[in-house]
């Protein structure tokens, strides 16, 4: 049997809606990189389907690469975009009269 260690995954808006936490302990093998473990992610939970496509990664609090491979104890965390938004009919209203 092949030898894992633990990485604690921090989960941020679409991901932690879909995994229903906000962090959660995984194990995973030697060799194992970013992209791989939200590749795993991605296919246990389909509601994740197409989050690969605009997701920034951090291991350690340092943003990091999808070819970033994994050591024991990593903190990793997967941050969606953060949307500015738009505003509202009556906030430009709001903002015009400024």
């Amino acid at each position: 049997m092949a030898e894992t260690f633990s990485v604690t995954v921090r989960l941020f808006a679409v991901f932690r809606e879909a995994l229903g936490a906000s962090a959660l302990t995984r194990e995973v093998a030697p060799g194992t990189t970013v992209g791989g473990l939200l590749a795993q992610l991605i296919a246990e939970h389909p509601g994740l389907d197409g989050a690969e496509k605009a997701v920034s990664f951090s291991v350690n609090r340092v943003y990091a690469s999808a070819e970033t491979v994994l050591q024991a104890g990593d903190e990793v965390a997967f941050i969606p975009p953060v949307s500015g938004g738009q505003l509202s009919h009556g906030e430009r209203q709001m903002s015009s009269r400024r």
